[in-house]
């Protein structure tokens, strides 16, 4: 099961109005090179973890699952992770913010050295701590863990990137289209949760909808005639986790479009999460969201 898909996937996540926006987070193991302190690395990220997954306001990547999705991608958890390979990472994850950082003896005081991310802005922010060679590797972490729940939820105005509203986003696709030719199109996306068929599929809802508003001709089973264009695709969602009264769904949307004759015009995938006091509600939000991010991609590929 996918234990993390509240924490991966995807690009945005999104509470309902009357919930408090969660922040996802990944820890990645902090380098620890020195001989001195040549295993505590991995230790405290571990304890840096355990203790960020105790904020209410934060939910964290499984490691184990970070792991295997990263390691697929041959990142690793290393604490080499930078500004210019977040946004990557965060596609990966769904994280929106990346914590890693350095562990390291300086004369006889151990110190961790946090670097915190914001995978959609780039954005960096430091925290520190230090104690002597009898300070507890616990103790630190604890305190390590401390500050970066704080600036995450002082600085994620600056971490998270500022979500457009819907007509902001309608607009900027119809900009994109504008005095082009739009060929009509069907939509076609099969979609699953939990690995059941869903009767009334968010995600081809979604990206009809928007290519509706946007001026496309939609064409479907009962109509005359046959689209210029076809969509077609498949959708899943999965349960992911439990925060409180909160739960978080990650989806995956992919699809392709071809001519009647069967050219392809453009081929696209899109991860994304949600969040809702409801499973369903959240599973769904998040297709949907995946769905607006592919529609603002493919519109303009499709008209001519």
């Amino acid at each position: 099961m996918l234990a993390c898909l509240c924490c991966v996937g995807l690009p945005t996540l999104h509470a309902a109005t009357s919930t408090p926006e969660i922040l996802t987070v990944a820890i990645f193991d902090f380098d620890s090179k020195d001989e001195a302190v040549h295993d505590l690395g991995p230790k405290v990220a571990t304890l840096v973890n355990a203790n960020l997954s105790a904020e209410p306001q934060l939910i964290t990547v499984e490691r184990a699952e970070l792991e295997k999705i990263l390691g697929e991608q041959e990142l690793g958890l290393s604490g080499t992770v930078s500004p210019a390979s977040a946004a990557k990472v965060g596609q990966l994850t769904g994280a929106k913010v990346l914590v890693t950082g350095r562990v390291f003896k300086v004369d006889k005081e151990t110190v961790i050295v946090a670097k915190i991310i914001g995978t959609e802005t780039s954005r960096v922010f430091g925290e520190m701590v230090k104690g002597t060679a009898a300070s507890a590797i616990t103790d630190l972490s604890n305190d390590l863990a401390k500050k970066i729940a704080a600036t995450i939820t002082q600085k994620g105005d600056t971490l998270v990137a500022k979500v457009e509203s819907r007509e902001d986003r309608i607009a900027r696709i119809k900009a994109s289209v504008k005095d082009k030719k739009l060929p009509s199109v069907s939509v076609k996306i099969g979609e699953r949760h939990f690995g059941q068929p869903v009767i009334d599929p968010a995600a081809q809802t979604e990206l009809a909808l928007v290519l509706q508003e946007c001026g496309f001709k939609l064409i479907d089973d009962k109509s005359p005639g046959k689209a210029d264009v076809e969509i077609t695709g498949d959708a899943f969602s999965a349960y992911g986790m439990r925060k409180g009264n909160l739960i978080s769904c990650k989806a995956r949307v992919e699809l392709k479009a071809q001519t009647a004759a069967g050219d392809l015009l453009a081929v696209d995938r899109q991860t994304s999460m949600a969040v809702d006091i409801a499973e369903q509600t959240a599973a769904k939000t998040a297709l949907q969201n995946a769905a607006m991010d592919l529609a603002e991609r493919l519109a303009p590929k499709l008209a001519k």
